[in-house]
């Protein structure tokens, strides 16, 4: 036994605890406003802040104490007050930081509540249906990645995409497949007002609210919401298809690029946003890797089980054919593949800027697991 190696370990399951108990800390912390008042207003007390936010002090002298011991909040312990950082406030403060994650509570919260669920699909080897989970994670996904599609999508995805965003400013039409409460959807709308936008969810409750916020923004007169999966919406000649961040978690993913094909105009452009990860198991063992791969035994989506692993071979660069993908990793965890669907299904992609530094280039071709790359 050795023990260094023993107390090491312990050391790094006792932070994994008090991360994972003080998740409902940060979620409680989030809903009632904690974080943006005493941002906005501290360095406070714990009565001054109760006083602030309309909560008992007592418990909120608790929470205070929590946070600092996270290293989420600060401290100073001669005037007796807390405050953040601005770094602190950027992460769980600022609803518009590009940096946020105050809505991770939501996230983690369902996966604790769905657990019932995972258990019997883990037994049985059939999938959790995105439909089948519970409303906090929809909440919480829609903000989660609102901020990153705030500050990214029509600043610098769309425009990596040859020919769309002149498609997009005279007037083209627009599917957002998986588009949750249509965070994306409104952001193009708003963007592009001559083109008409369409954004299609399995989950009814996310399309309601979709809906809802649509017409509380005064865009409902180009963007509609309609329940249907990836296979199922109607074919309308789409000038590009928008898959964001859920390609991955659908039970066919093949099948719904073949109904990309057969959905899109003959010169239209289907754009992923997918999370980045290594071929190799072992290279992804990182605090990213780490959250992704939880995420996918808890989050398994297919309603058949697994989806079948698709992966995109890199590191080299194959000519326009059938099958055709080309990447490069959007920050440090998301992957943008900009696709121009050409019949039959030849999938082209424009050069991307990016820093070698920090991104990964992907080339090869879609396969699903077990399928031999030629």
């Amino acid at each position: 036994m050795d023990m260094d190696r023993l107390h090491a370990f312990m050391g790094k399951m006792l932070g994994d605890v008090g991360a994972a108990m003080n998740a409902s800390l940060l979620l409680l912390g989030d809903k009632l406003g904690l974080y943006k008042t005493l941002a906005e207003k501290g360095p406070m007390t714990s009565a001054e802040l109760a006083q602030a936010t309309n909560t008992a002090e007592r418990y909120i002298r608790e929470w205070l104490s929590a946070q600092a011991a996270s290293g989420y909040v600060e401290y100073d312990a001669e005037s007796g007050k807390f405050s953040m950082l601005p770094e602190q406030a950027l992460a769980l403060a600022h609803e518009d930081s590009p940096v946020f994650l105050g809505a991770v509570g939501d996230v983690v919260a369902a996966t604790f509540l769905d657990e019932p669920k995972v258990t019997e699909a883990f037994k049985t080897g059939r999938g959790v249906g995105w439909n089948r989970r519970s409303e906090c994670l929809f909440c919480g996904t829609a903000r989660f990645f609102r901020t990153g599609y705030k500050h990214h999508l029509v600043q610098e995805w769309l425009p990596a995409l040859d020919g769309v965003v002149e498609k997009l400013k005279r007037g083209a039409r627009v599917a957002d497949i998986g588009c949750g409460h249509g965070v994306s959807t409104r952001l193009m709308a708003e963007a592009f007002p001559n083109s008409r936008f369409r954004g299609f969810d399995i989950h009814e409750g996310s399309i309601e609210a979709a809906r809802k916020e649509t017409k509380e923004s005064g865009l409902s007169d180009r963007v509609s919401f309609d329940v249907h999966s990836a296979k199922t919406y109607p074919a309308n000649g789409y000038d590009l298809v928008c898959f964001f961040d859920c390609l991955h978690d659908m039970g066919d993913p093949v099948g719904a690029l073949k109904h990309v094909r057969e959905s899109m105009a003959a010169d239209g452009t289907c754009m992923l946003v997918e999370p980045f990860a290594h071929d190799r198991l072992e290279d992804n063992f990182n605090p990213v890797g780490r959250e992704l791969d939880v995420e996918g035994r808890v989050r398994d989506d297919s309603v058949d089980g697994f989806a079948p692993r698709c992966r995109v071979g890199r590191k080299r660069r194959p000519g326009v054919r059938d099958g055709c993908v080309v990447g490069v990793m959007a920050g440090q965890a998301f992957c943008i593949l900009g696709i121009v669907i050409l019949a039959p299904l030849s999938l082209e992609v424009p050069d991307l800027p990016f820093d070698g530094s920090a991104v990964d280039l992907a080339f090869g071709r879609l396969v699903a697991a077990g399928e031999s790359e030629s």
